[in-house]
Order: C-alpha cells, then sequence, then structure tokens
C-alpha cells in the first residue's frame, strides 16, 4: 500500500491537549462569571456591537463546549476547529490597533498572545482522528511554526516594555525583578529560535512549558488571592495556563515525532 493511503490511528492520551481543551473551558466559565465585554480585552473592540452581551455568552458557550470536546478523543478534532476558530478572531480583532498604531508594539503583542492559543489548535486537529500521514504532518507543522514565532514576539513585547514585565515580579524571588524580566526576555527568544531551527527543540519546549506555568503560579495566583473578584486577573492567569497548555501541545508534537 502506498504512503499517501495509509492513516495514523487516533492519539487517545495527550497531556498537553488536555490541558488545552480545560483552558478554553476555563475562558468560557470566566465569561460566563463576569459576562461584561467592556472588561473582556480580546473582545472589547465589540463594546458597540448590537446584542453584544448575547454574543459574549454566545463566545463562552463555544469555548466551553469546544474545550469539553477536546477532552473526548472521538470529539476532539470537532472542538479543535471551534477552540481554535474562537481564539483566531480574537487575534483578529486586534489588527485594528496594529494598523491605527503600526509603530507600538503592544499591538502586535496582543496579536500574537491570541494567535499563540489558536496555532495548537491545528496540532490537535492533525493528531485527532485517522487522517493521511502527509496531511498530518503539514497541519501540525503549520500550528508548530506558528507557535515558534509566537515565542519570538512574547521576547520582543518583553524586551520593549521590559519595565512592565519586571514589575510583574514579584520582589521577593532573588535576585531581583529586573533580572528574572531580562531571563525569561532570553528565555522566549532562545525558545523560538530553537523551534524554528530545530536545535534541541524539545528540551526548550518543555522548559518553555515550565516557565510559563511558574508564570501563572508566582505572577497570578498570588494577584487572584489578593483580589478574588478581579476580571483582569481571572483573564490574565488563564490565559497564562492557556499559553502554557498551547506551549505542552507543542512537546506532545515533539514526543511523536
Amino acid at each position: 500500500m502506498a504512503a499517501t493511503s495509509r492513516y495514523i490511528p487516533t492519539v487517545k492520551y495527550s497531556l498537553g491537549r488536555y490541558v488545552y481543551g480545560l483552558a478554553a473551558i476555563a475562558f468560557g466559565i470566566c465569561a460566563f462569571a463576569f459576562h461584561d465585554i467592556n472588561t473582556w480585552q480580546q473582545v472589547r473592540a465589540l463594546a458597540h456591537a448590537p446584542q453584544r452581551e448575547m454574543l459574549t455568552y454566545i463566545v463562552a458557550t463555544i469555548e466551553i463546549v469546544g474545550g469539553a470536546a477536546i477532552l473526548w478523543p472521538r470529539k476532539a478534532r470537532a472542538g479543535a476547529v471551534a477552540v481554535g476558530v474562537v481564539y483566531f478572531v480574537f487575534a483578529l480583532l486586534g489588527l485594528p490597533a496594529i494598523i491605527a498604531h503600526p509603530l507600538v508594539y503592544n499591538g502586535y503583542g496582543n496579536f500574537f498572545e491570541q494567535f499563540s492559543l489558536a496555532v495548537p489548535a491545528l496540532i490537535v486537529y492533525a493528531y485527532s482522528g485517522s487522517i493521511a500521514p502527509a496531511r498530518t504532518e503539514q497541519w501540525a507543522r503549520i500550528g508548530y511554526y506558528a507557535f515558534a514565532v509566537c515565542l519570538i514576539s512574547f521576547a520582543l513585547e518583553q524586551l520593549f516594555y521590559l519595565s512592565a514585565t519586571a514589575s510583574l515580579v514579584p520582589k521577593w524571588i532573588p535576585p531581583g525583578q529586573t533580572f528574572w524580566a531580562i531571563a525569561t526576555t532570553a528565555a522566549f527568544a532562545l525558545a523560538g529560535i530553537a523551534l524554528l531551527t530545530g536545535f534541541m527543540a524539545r528540551l526548550a519546549a518543555r522548559l518553555t512549558t515550565v516557565m510559563l506555568v511558574g508564570f501563572g503560579l508566582l505572577v497570578w495566583v498570588p494577584a487572584l488571592v489578593a483580589a478574588p473578584r478581579s476580571f483582569e486577573n481571572w483573564s490574565e492567569a488563564i490565559e497564562t495556563f492557556a499559553i502554557a497548555a498551547s506551549a505542552w501541545v507543542v512537546v506532545d508534537f515533539l514526543d511523536r515525532r
């Protein structure tokens, strides 16, 4: 039988896929809990749209149902499509800010943050269900390289806003806030280069996942404890863990290869 007619069986156990799905569910629950589109940074561009509250509920429902589908191997591909489209639309909503202020990197940073959540859906889609090996590799590699570009963007964003990045680092962590801001900026840059070149890519993806989880635990969990009713804190915390899940999906991709 020719190689193009072979099929790859479903990969049922992928920790990255499960965490990715749970993060989508958490986003949806958070949206239902706060349901004010003006406080939801990703969709704030639609704040003047008609029936905006209903739109918030629709998006939240898609994320919850899509995230739950990702957890179920037989429905993971459909869930990846739903969640990936939502995140991609979030990314597109950031384009007007880039067009209005092309020399301000914050707009690019916001775009790539959302884009980093969308592209792993391609990997989940490719490895969920039985599809031709060539097609699997094609979709998965697109998601992989796109995530690598996002890591480069994270490094640039932290570099351009280094003082703001340093302010997020807990003061009690030695040797200092500026040190860790610079160190994590370099780590994002090196990880992006590693993924793009393939040199020590698996190690880079794993360390990036650990670093992002560390961000969530050390920066945003204490913020939630201090201000549990802040939507911004919940949104940032969930987004950080969601990006960590995206990196975990990339780890799974590299492990399969």
